[in-house]
């Protein structure tokens, strides 16, 4: 089973690595710049596993650059209410 089968396991996945970033000293301006990053590729080069990712997908491929990075920020704040 691959981390993107489950939404619950991307979460936990997501906050695992954020907890590193967090640990190794990483602000939350680089934080949140990779996570868009992350999204970026997520949603052109992986298909969605879960109705969840495929929502993600929609929203990130309908906003703009600064959506996308709003929606980075609130997946950050999501997993780090944990």
């Amino acid at each position: 089973m691959s981390v993107l089968d489950n939404f619950d396991s991307w979460k936990g996945f997501l906050a695992d690595r954020l907890e590193q970033a967090q640990a190794n000293g990483v602000d939350q301006k680089t934080i949140a710049g990779l996570a868009a990053e992350v999204g970026d590729y997520l949603a052109q080069s992986v298909n969605a596993q879960n109705p969840e990712e495929e929502v993600l997908k929609e929203l990130w491929n309908a906003a703009s650059e600064e959506e996308q990075q709003a929606l980075a920020n609130t997946m950050i704040k999501l997993v780090q209410k944990k």
